[in-house]
C-alpha cells in the first residue's frame, strides 16, 4: 500500500461564496457516528430536507436538447460561473470548455502526468468556490504510480490548447488499479473538497482506515484533513465503499453517494461521517450490526451507477450498464427513506450514462459514455444532453 503524501500548494485560496457541485466497478464492469458541530470547516449537518421540498411520487425527465456531441470518453463535468461547462476526457487527458448555450467546444489543454489505462485516466473535475478570484480547476486523475488530485489555473487569455497552468498536486498516494479508481470530486456546502475513491480490486482496502482506497475523503482546498473529520489527522470521512463515483448534497446539506456493487447490488447511500458502509463484508441491504445499509439498491444489470445530482427534491443517478437515468424522490426523513420507489427514464435510448449535474431549477446536464471502450458508440457519441425534470 502506498503512503499518502500531502502538501500545500503555493496558491492561497481567497474566501468567497460557496459553490455546490454534484458528483467504477467492473462496469464500469463488462456487460454479461455523530455529526460534528457546524463551523466554517466542519461537515455540513445531516439535517432532513424541508417538507416544502418534497417531490411528487412520480416524476418526469425530458431531453430538451443535445448541447454538444463528438466527445471522446467524457468523464468529469463541472460548471463555470455564467453557465459554461468544463468536461474531462478520461483517455485523452484533456479538458474542454463547452458553451452552455451554443455547445461550442474550446480545448483548454492537456493535463500532464495522466496515464490512462483500464478505468483510470483523467476523471473528476471541480471548480474552486473561489474561482472568481483565482480561476482554479481541480482534477482527479491516474498516473503511472497512483491516483491524485491536483489544481490547475485556467487562463482564458491564452491561446486555445494552452490555457491550463502546471498541476499543483494537493493529494497523492491514492492507490490505483486497472479497475475501481473512484474519481468523483466535488466541493460541498462547507467549501471543503470531497473525493470518492475505489478499492482498486483489493477489497480489503475498503475496511482499512489507514488506506485512502474505498473511501469518501474530505479535505481542505489545500488537500489537508479538516477539523471535524472523524479522525483529526485523517482525510477519511466514511469507509467500507467499493467504488464511489457519485457525490451530491440535497437541500438539507446531506451528502449522498452512489457506488458499484459486485454481482448483486448497486447502492445509493446517505453518508454520515465515520460510518462503515460495509464492503466487502456486506453488499446491499443486510441489516448487519456495525454497517450502514443503503437507502436504495439495484441489480447491477439495472444500474452500475456513476454520477448523481440533486434537483427538484430528488436524487438523479446515471447508470452505465443499466443505460438509464434513475430518479429517487426524497421524503425528508432522517434515515433517508425515499418517498417512493425509484423511477427509471431514458432506458436504452442514449446508451451508457456517466455523469449528471444540476443545471439550476428543473434542469440537469447528462453526459453519455459510449466511447470508453465498453459501450457501443453511435454517430454523435459522446454527447451532453440538457434535461427538464420533475
Amino acid at each position: 500500500m502506498q503512503t499518502p503524501v500531502l502538501r500545500k500548494g503555493a496558491v492561497a485560496l481567497l474566501a468567497s461564496a460557496s459553490l455546490l457541485l454534484s458528483a467504477c466497478s467492473s462496469d464500469d464492469r463488462p456487460a454479461g457516528g455523530a455529526t460534528a458541530p457546524a463551523s466554517p470547516t466542519s461537515a455540513p449537518p445531516a439535517s432532513a430536507s424541508p417538507s416544502a421540498d418534497l417531490p411528487p411520487a412520480k416524476g418526469s425527465a425530458d431531453v430538451v436538447k443535445t448541447l454538444t456531441d463528438g466527445l471522446a470518453s467524457p468523464w468529469g463535468l463541472a460548471p463555470l460561473p455564467g453557465g459554461d461547462l468544463l468536461v474531462a476526457s478520461r483517455d485523452e487527458a484533456t479538458i474542454t470548455r463547452v458553451d452552455g448555450e451554443s455547445g461550442k467546444k474550446t480545448l483548454l489543454g492537456s493535463v500532464p502526468g495522466v496515464a490512462p489505462a483500464g478505468e483510470g485516466g483523467l476523471l473528476g473535475l471541480a471548480v474552486a468556490p473561489t474561482y472568481g478570484a483565482d480561476h482554479l480547476v481541480y482534477a482527479y486523475f491516474t498516473t503511472e504510480s497512483d491516483n491524485r488530485i491536483a489544481r490547475l489555473q485556467y487562463d482564458e487569455e491564452k491561446p486555445a490548447g494552452q490555457q491550463l497552468g502546471a498541476p499543483d498536486t494537493i493529494l497523492r498516494g491514492i492507490p490505483k488499479g486497472s479497475i475501481h479508481n473512484g474519481g468523483r470530486i466535488a466541493f460541498g456546502p462547507d467549501r471543503m473538497l470531497y473525493a470518492g475513491t475505489g478499492e482498486t480490486g483489493d477489497s480489503g482496502l475498503a475496511q482499512d482506515k489507514k488506506s485512502l482506497s474505498g473511501k469518501i475523503l474530505r479535505m481542505t482546498p489545500d488537500g489537508e484533513p479538516v477539523h471535524g473529520n472523524p479522525e483529526g489527522d485523517s482525510l477519511v470521512y466514511s469507509y467500507g465503499h467499493r467504488n464511489v463515483q457519485g457525490l451530491a448534497w440535497d437541500s438539507g446539506k446531506r451528502l449522498w453517494a452512489a457506488e458499484f456493487g459486485q454481482d448483486t447490488w448497486d447502492e445509493l447511500n446517505l453518508i454520515e461521517p465515520g460510518r462503515n458502509y460495509g464492503w466487502p463484508d456486506v453488499e446491499g441491504k443486510k441489516g448487519k450490526q456495525g454497517f450502514v445499509d443503503p437507502v436504495a439498491q439495484w441489480k447491477t444489470s439495472e444500474a452500475s451507477p456513476s454520477g448523481i445530482a440533486y434537483a427538484e427534491g430528488s436524487i438523479w443517478m446515471a447508470g452505465l450498464r443499466g443505460e438509464r437515468l434513475w430518479r429517487i424522490p426524497l421524503s425528508g426523513k432522517a434515515d433517508g427513506e425515499p418517498l417512493a420507489a425509484p423511477q427509471a427514464f431514458l432506458e436504452g435510448k442514449y446508451g451508457r450514462l456517466r455523469t449528471v449535474l444540476a443545471a439550476g431549477g428543473d434542469r440537469l446536464w447528462l453526459v453519455t459514455s459510449n466511447t470508453d471502450g465498453r459501450g457501443t458508440a453511435k454517430s454523435g457519441d459522446d454527447r451532453i444532453l440538457l434535461l427538464k425534470v420533475r
